[in-house]
């Protein structure tokens, strides 16, 4: 499942973010908000989006938008298996903490060979979610999608299970990793505090207090 010889990691990069910014919008993406998520100008992000098009990875319609191809959707989910593949690997079999792996991966990720790949997910009993709870795209390029909320969005006396979270901010990771909190954990909200202020939630026999920020990171099943 390795991509073309002639998809470099750059193009890899930004059919990720362009397919990361479709999935939260739903919509084509603009120049502007690729170059916002990836640090670049929007006139690098224009030249990168051009050369996608070259490659027949992306669709662009001035003043609309760029949306991915099945071949770009394809690129995309293939390096989004290898990044959290490589993030549950370091993490279960190396020891490496969750705020850490990310960026090891991001480097990893466009180097990761067909076999190393398949040895790591055999390794780890193809599992289908990385230690954030992102799903991991199956061999086929499929990937689950379950609805979620946010956990800000939720009053107190809601309860429901932790499902998963950025792995782009280390400092939420780590506030989280040091009070043992972690996707797959069962919460109830005691108490929410008004003007989108903080949230008092109870993880097993502990009440946590959860800044706004944090809790609207935080994706949850309730019921």
């Amino acid at each position: 499942m390795s991509a073309p010889q002639e998809i470099s990691s750059a193009v890899e990069d930004y059919a990720k973010a362009i397919y990361a910014l479709e999935d939260r919008c739903g919509d084509a993406v603009s120049t502007n908000a690729l170059a916002e998520r990836l640090g670049v100008t929007a006139a690098s992000a224009s030249g990168m989006v051009k050369r996608l098009g070259e490659l027949g990875l992306v669709e662009h319609e001035p003043y609309r938008g760029v949306t991915l191809t099945e071949a770009g959707r394809k690129v995309a989910l293939e390096v989004m298996r290898h990044h959290r593949l490589l993030e549950l690997y370091l993490v279960q079999s190396l020891g490496v903490p969750w705020d850490r792996v990310h960026q090891e991966a991001e480097v990893l990720e466009h180097v990761l060979s067909e076999e190393l790949e398949e040895l790591i997910a055999a390794k780890l009993g193809d599992p289908t979610h990385d230690p954030h709870g992102d799903p991991i795209p199956t061999r086929e390029l499929t990937i689950e999608h379950r609805p979620t909320r946010s956990m800000q969005s939720l009053n107190g006396g809601d309860s429901g299970t932790f499902t998963r979270i950025s792995d782009s901010d280390p400092d939420m990771l780590r506030f989280l990793a040091d009070r043992g909190i972690a996707p797959g954990d069962s919460f109830e909200v005691v108490e929410k505090q008004p003007f989108n202020g903080p949230l008092f939630v109870r993880f097993g026999d502990q009440v946590h207090v959860l800044g706004g920020s944090l809790a609207e990171a935080m994706r949850v099943d309730v019921g």
